[in-house]
């Protein structure tokens, strides 16, 4: 029997055959932690007396949650993982560089790793066909300082995603689509393979979409087989040698799969307060947005900034809706300059932000008043996500974040196309 993309990647890393549900103890190739996690993370290792890193050079340290730092405790935060970097060697991605699962996946994560990170959306790295997944600060601190992990090896759904998405639907109104079908803990600790033409054929941004939102549904991972698309990605970046084929075998057992046709896809919109509460855009245009927000691990990268300011090119903001635009990386910020994005974005009425996570953690830049409602390209609406519980998140696609911050109430991207 062959074998799924989790189950051959875990198998390499543990050094044995391994099946859906076997726990095994495997080699870890890169760890993260971010600002409100490592913290914890570096404690625990002080703590029992292994203050170390096995991979200084693959343990990054982000600085992205609150970047730059709104509060002195905060600051402190900052300051525990700066030292654990300067005695460990580790790598500290400082303020503004970005978020974490944009940068770690620019930078480090090559297909068939494995990438554990103390944040759930560490799943991202799965677009490049890498076995990467969340875990809790404690498990992470342990990987980081020896190297390895436990693990569960989990069943693996197959998602077959044919045919072309029609003008102004996205993979973003895919995989909300996907969660809203199959529910927010549809997928629990099971892997979602990504497969099919319209994902062979979906360019890197908007494979990172789809796996970043894949522990939306509860899964362990996303996974996406490695091919030219994540060859020109990784060429693009520098990284050309990192490439490998990884892919599931053809008689791979897969406990569930879902078939999904993307021309019979619509602009789709979670409402408030859960992913899964999706509705489609004829069923959601015309609810009042007092913010829209663009940018985040989800939906910051620089072809969703193109979407947006191309829908926003030479218009105004609705007068009663604020727009902040926050780009994923440093990267992404400068060739967003160099294609003149950011000028379109400025000119919109937008207010742009350093690189990071923006309002998106609710942390600082953003919160919304009691009562207000906000558009936005994140991952989570969850109840008090951006600061404050007495608001409302609405989840979409860059487009339909532009289109709402034209309109300053959920619109139809479509229109602008």
């Amino acid at each position: 029997m062959g074998k799924t993309m989790a189950e051959k990647i875990i198998g390499q890393h543990a050094g044995q055959e391994v099946r859906a549900g076997d726990i095994v103890v495997a080699k870890v190739d890169v760890c993260l932690t971010q600002d409100g996690t490592g913290p914890l993370a570096v404690r625990q290792l002080q703590k029992i007396g292994l203050e170390k890193a096995a991979q200084p050079d693959r343990t990054v340290l982000f600085l992205d949650h609150a970047s730059p730092s709104p509060r002195k405790e905060l600051s402190n935060d900052h300051m525990t993982l700066r030292e654990f970097a300067h005695k460990t060697g580790a790598v500290l991605s400082d303020i503004g560089d970005g978020v974490c699962h944009q940068v770690i996946n620019e930078t480090y994560v090559r297909p068939g790793d494995i990438l554990i990170g103390a944040d759930s959306h560490t799943c991202t790295g799965g677009a490049l066909g890498a076995f990467a997944t969340g875990m809790g600060s404690t498990d992470v601190a342990i990987g980081i300082a020896l190297g390895k992990t436990w693990l569960r090896v989990p069943e693996t759904f197959k998602v077959a995603v044919n045919g072309k998405f029609p003008k102004g639907v996205f993979a973003k109104d895919l995989i909300l689509h996907l969660i809203g079908l199959i529910g927010a803990d549809g997928a629990t600790y099971k892997a979602l393979e990504f497969v099919g033409e319209t994902i062979t054929q979906m360019p890197m941004s908007e494979r990172l979409t789809l796996s970043n939102m894949a522990v939306e549904a509860g899964a362990k991972a996303g996974l996406i087989a490695s091919d030219e698309t994540t060859k020109r990605f990784l060429e693009a970046n520098g990284r050309g040698e990192d490439f490998r084929v990884i892919e599931p075998d053809p008689d791979a057992e897969y406990e569930r799969i879902i078939e999904l046709d993307a021309a019979k896809l619509v602009p789709t919109v979670s409402f408030p307060h859960t992913v899964d509460n999706t509705r489609s855009i004829d069923q959601a245009k015309g609810v009042k947005i007092d913010q829209v927000f663009i940018g985040t691990c989800t939906n910051g990268r620089l072809e969703d900034l193109k979407v947006a300011a191309e829908i926003l090119r030479g218009k105004k903001r609705h007068h009663q809706t604020r727009l902040i635009v926050v780009p994923a990386s440093r990267q992404v910020y400068l060739d967003a300059l160099e294609m003149g994005y950011i000028t379109v974005f400025v000119q919109a009425g937008a207010a742009m932000m350093a690189p990071g996570c923006g309002p998106c953690v609710g942390v600082h830049q953003g919160i919304l008043g009691d009562g207000e409602a906000c558009l936005a390209t994140q991952n989570r609406n969850f109840k008090g996500r951006m600061g404050n519980p007495e608001a409302f998140i609405y989840l979409g696609s860059p487009a339909t974040a532009a289109a709402t911050a034209l309109e300053g109430k959920i619109a139809d991207p479509r229109e602008y196309f």
